[in-house]
C-alpha cells in the first residue's frame, strides 16, 4: 500500500445553532459541533493535540490549541472511530472553523489529520 494510506484520519462534521445558548442582542451566537474521526490508514494512531482557526464574518480569527480533545487522547486503530462534540461562541450570526489534530502513529510518525473548512451560521442566515 502507498505510504500516503499508512497515515490518514477521515474527519467528518455536523453543527448546530444553539438558540439558547445564544444572545443576538449581546452580538453572542453559540453553535455545536460534532466531530467523528475514523483512522482510514493502516497503522494505528493516537490523537495529541489539536489546532482550530475560527473565523467570525467580519475576518477576525481566532486560533485555539490544546491536547486532545474534550479531555481525551484517543489511540485509533485501523477502521476505528472516536466521537464528540464541542462548542464555539462567535461575536457574529456566520462563522467557520477549520484545522488540523496532531497524530502519533504507532511506529512514531507524527502526521496532522486536516479538518476541512466549516460553516457556522445561524438558520436563515445564508442563503
Amino acid at each position: 500500500m502507498a505510504e500516503s494510506k499508512k497515515y490518514e484520519i477521515e474527519v467528518t462534521v455536523e453543527t448546530q445553532y444553539l438558540p439558547d445558548q445564544s444572545d443576538p442582542g449581546e452580538e453572542r451566537y453559540f453553535f455545536a459541533y460534532r466531530i467523528h474521526i475514523t483512522n482510514v490508514g493502516t497503522v494505528a494512531a493516537q490523537l495529541v493535540s489539536r489546532h482550530w482557526m475560527i473565523t467570525d464574518a467580519e475576518g477576525k480569527v481566532e486560533e485555539v490549541r490544546g491536547l486532545g480533545v474534550v479531555g481525551n487522547q484517543p489511540l485509533l486503530q485501523p477502521g476505528e472511530s472516536f466521537e464528540y462534540s464541542s462548542g464555539c461562541p462567535l461575536p457574529t450570526p456566520v462563522g467557520t472553523m477549520k484545522g488540523t489534530y496532531q497524530m502519533v502513529a504507532e511506529d512514531g510518525t507524527r502526521f496532522d489529520a486536516p479538518i476541512s473548512e466549516f460553516v457556522l451560521a445561524m438558520p436563515r442566515t445564508l442563503h
